[in-house]
């Protein structure tokens, strides 16, 4: 398996202020990074802001400033705290008004335009401003609607460099073939052959001469790089693709052995399984192993957004429930690949069910008990002493495995089930053998001493691989289990005798449970109330 990782968010369009479904995309990518170095793999985590188009354009003249103070203030003062409050890992934040993407973006037009794969003509028909999209006569329909978002789209009629999309089109569905996992879920790829490919897949349009807040064409300036070519190509001016220094590039992406993974939302599906790979053919360039269509965040009445008004900010629930709580909540209730429906309901029941009930409550008792029954010492692992130690024992290797394989396929849903699963198997491993009970008979010793030795095991565990989600409460838990900064690394969840004769220290609950009545009220409030509409 590839030891260098090199994943990626979709860089998001600052028209407005971020809301929890950005938080969800770009927390999700931040578990799988933080996963993969915490398991030794070399990694590079990219998101960023894409801040060019006709849309920045006009809600900047809405708002009486130039477009570049319009995004300036949206990414600065909205997105970067945004991700600071999310505990976000990345190693880069791309802009694509930065000059290094900006003079690499005129280079890969020069490059595709000297090849013949750009080339010059005009382009009549229907343009969705908020989709950044042309539209045939018959995907708008007689209502002229944007089969997208379902605004009403305008008739354009305009000079425009195309990208020559039918040189290529073969070598995509071949590749298609020989990479089955390139698109996940499988039924995006039949989804973009079945709708895009099959039906005849036009050349795309690559600039616009209707606005000027984009990339000039250094060929022919009064056209701006139109947005797809200017954004997708993001995932590699981040690195230095063709500029001084290209270290970053060569070892996260021309190595081969990187394993390179774009997460996008569904809605931009088609521009990075169809267009993206046909751009780096054009450059000679090896293509992502996996371009993975996460589901989208949804409310009661339909998808989050901003335009429709019905999006919620991330920082109400950071603020009364904690960051790691919300991490959980986006990683555990919303299967990662497929839609979701947030509710206040199910916040504060996952954060109880799981956080409180099953995690804390083991810890809890755990210590507890260590203090109670051994001073404060967890007693040596000397082996399988009761009936159900061996397999608790082998569940916490075969978990490890099974976190390691889903994660490894990004099913990182399932690879924290797996955790949560061998908590609840720890909380009823204590009922099955009552050290209550066994403390009361000198004759039974070494079976609360086996027992206990196994819970601390367990937590350690648990504390290490929940790591990437829990980003201050996993410290919390090592601390209560006295481990050693120095010892807190993921190669030591095979070590049984790790908490050998160490002191515990009993510390706050690590989630306290919540009233639910309150706290579901607390956040359908906190949604009733008046969104922002536009950045200023």
């Amino acid at each position: 398996m590839a030891k260098k990782f090199y994943i990626t968010t979709p860089i998001y369009y600052p028209s407005a202020s971020p809301h929890l479904g950005h938080a969800y995309c770009t927390t999700m990518c931040d578990i799988i990074a933080r996963g993969k170095r915490m398991r030794g793999f070399e990694t590079y985590f990219l998101t960023g802001t894409d801040e060019h188009g006709e849309k920045i354009q006009k809600n900047a003249a809405a708002c009486g400033v130039t477009p570049q103070q319009f995004v300036d203030n949206i990414v600065n003062n909205k997105f970067l705290p945004l991700w600071n409050a999310m505990k976000i890992s990345n190693d880069d934040f791309i802009r694509t008004t930065q000059p290094r993407h900006v003079e690499t973006v005129q280079k890969i037009f020069s490059k595709m335009l000297e090849k013949g794969d750009i080339y010059l003509s005009s382009y009549t028909g229907w343009y969705c401003v908020h989709e950044e999209s042309y539209w045939t006569e018959t995907q708008v329909g007689e209502e002229h609607l944007c089969p997208e978002c379902h605004r009403p789209v305008e008739k354009k009629d305009e000079p425009a460099y195309f990208y020559r999309c039918s040189k290529y089109t073969k070598d995509l569905l071949k590749f298609y073939d020989e990479n089955p996992t390139f698109i996940t879920p499988e039924s995006r790829k039949n989804e973009m052959i079945n709708t895009f490919i099959k039906p005849g897949l036009q050349d795309l349009c690559v600039s616009r001469t209707s606005f000027d807040w984009g990339i000039q064409v250094r060929e022919d300036p009064k056209h701006v790089v139109y947005v797809w070519l200017d954004a997708l190509t993001n995932y590699i001016t981040a690195l230095g693709y063709d500029q001084a220094d290209d270290s970053k590039f060569q070892k996260f992406w021309n190595d081969p052995e990187t394993e390179i993974v774009h997460v996008i939302g569904a809605d931009i599906t088609r521009f990075h399984t169809i267009y993206w790979p046909m751009f780096l053919e054009s450059l000679g360039l090896r293509k992502p192993n996996r371009i993975f269509v996460h589901g989208l965040m949804m409310m009661k009445d339909g998808k989050m957004s901003k335009s429709r008004g019905n999006a919620i900010s991330a920082y109400p629930l950071i603020e009364r429930y904690g960051v790691d709580a919300v991490r959980y909540y986006l990683a555990s209730e919303i299967t990662f690949g497929q839609d979701g429906v947030f509710t206040p309901e199910d916040f504060v029941g996952r954060i109880n069910m799981d956080l409180a009930n099953n995690l804390g409550n083991l810890l809890n008792r755990t210590v507890s008990m260590i203090n109670k029954y051994f001073g404060g010492v967890t007693p040596d692992y000397v082996g399988e002493i009761n009936p159900t130690d061996k397999e608790l024992t082998d569940l916490c290797e075969k978990t490890i495995r099974a976190y390691e394989a889903l994660n490894d396929d990004l099913k990182v849903t399932e690879a924290y089930q797996e955790v949560m699963n061998l908590t609840g198997r720890a909380n009823k491993y204590i009922e099955e053998n009552a050290p209550w009970a066994l403390a009361k008979d000198p004759a039974k010793i070494e079976n609360l001493k086996s027992v206990m030795a196994h819970l601390a095991h367990v937590l350690y565990v648990v504390g290490m691989l929940m790591k990437p989600i829990l980003v201050t409460k996993s410290d919390k838990i090592f601390d209560q289990l006295g481990v050693d900064e120095d010892k807190r690394v993921y190669e030591n969840v095979h070590d049984l005798h790790l908490l050998d004769g160490v002191k515990v220290n009993k510390g706050e609950q690590l989630f306290p449970r919540l009233d639910v009545e309150a706290e579901v009220k607390y956040i359908a409030d906190m949604m009733a109330a008046p969104k922002e509409k536009a950045a200023a």
